[in-house]
């Protein structure tokens, strides 16, 4: 039940986000970066929590007329490879909002002008770099059976044994992929903290915030993007903990694999509650939907 509340609620409130956003963008002439990025947050997360249901669900498991096997495979492979594009759609949101507030003294403001055409290089390297470095679970991915040799990652789907040397090397290109963008994340949200700090400093000098009319929605989008990161970083590590555990004793309890499901999942139920929270559009759309309910009422 708590897997199913988690899954539904974060799935709503991604579709939400999702969707205004898209009419949003259909209405202006600009696209912003952080809102195609954030889109793309948003449509990874409901993908994520639909397969994680389809893993979980007896029901639905059972609904796909596949192989158990091929089920298996799909399903999971779709999982890691949504979860992989999580970490790094999160990283490319905490690098654009550095170049965004960025001075044009900073290196990396030559890409500020041409920054949305960027992005869609950008998605095509992050999908490549998650379909492939993701794509040993297709050949390991077993339908559930008790053999003493498996590594139960769900109800339904296993992992075959693989040579130690493999297993090491897959566990450290992992880690090693996740601690990059972890680390860009965290030089990011320093950069950020730097310039808010600043912007700080020089509203109080000039004793005026409305002097400044265009630092307020600055300083909101980088709060916005710090708390998303902090979150992230402070659940990769509890899942990585749980991860490393689990695989070096080559075996998962189920309330150990139930627990760590539920910590994947936290992210992505949590952040577009986070977005919508700090979009005053959408707080607005939400207050005008209550008055009516209350007037309707």
């Amino acid at each position: 039940m708590v897997h199913f509340i988690q899954a539904g609620t974060g799935i709503l409130a991604n579709a939400f986000f999702l969707i205004f956003h898209i009419f949003t963008i259909q209405q202006v002439h600009r696209l912003r970066p952080t809102d195609i990025t954030t889109c793309h947050l948003a449509f990874v997360h409901i993908v994520m929590l639909l397969t994680t249901l389809d893993i979980l669900s007896e029901d639905m498991f059972q609904l796909w007329n596949f192989p158990n096997e091929l089920k298996c495979k799909l399903l999971f492979y779709l999982s890691r490879v949504m979860r992989g594009l999580s970490i790094s759609t999160t990283c490319l949101l905490s690098i654009i909002q550095v170049i965004t507030i960025s001075p044009s003294s900073f290196c990396l403001s030559r890409f500020k002008h041409k920054l949305t055409s960027y992005i869609v290089f950008a998605f095509f390297c992050i999908w490549s770099l998650n379909l492939y470095t993701n794509s040993y679970v297709i050949s390991y991915t077993v339908a559930h059976c008790n053999g003493i040799n498996l590594l139960n990652v769900s109800k339904y789907c296993s992992l075959s044994s693989m040579k130690s040397i493999i297993m090491t090397l897959l566990f450290t290109l992992g880690m090693s992929q996740s601690g990059l963008f972890v680390g860009m994340m965290l030089l990011s949200s320093m950069y950020m903290v730097v310039c808010l700090c600043r912007h700080q400093r020089k509203s109080e000098y000039l004793h005026s915030m409305s002097i400044s009319p265009r630092i307020i929605p600055i300083k909101r989008a980088t709060c916005t993007v710090l708390v998303l990161v902090s979150f992230f970083v402070i659940m990769c590590c509890v899942d990585s903990i749980i991860s490393s555990f689990s695989t070096t004793l080559w075996r998962y309890e189920s309330v150990v694999l139930d627990f760590q499901i539920m910590v994947e999942n936290v992210y992505a139920t949590v952040s577009p509650l986070v977005l919508i929270s700090s979009d005053k559009r959408l707080i607005d759309i939400l207050h005008n939907v209550i008055d009516m309910a209350t007037i309707l009422k």
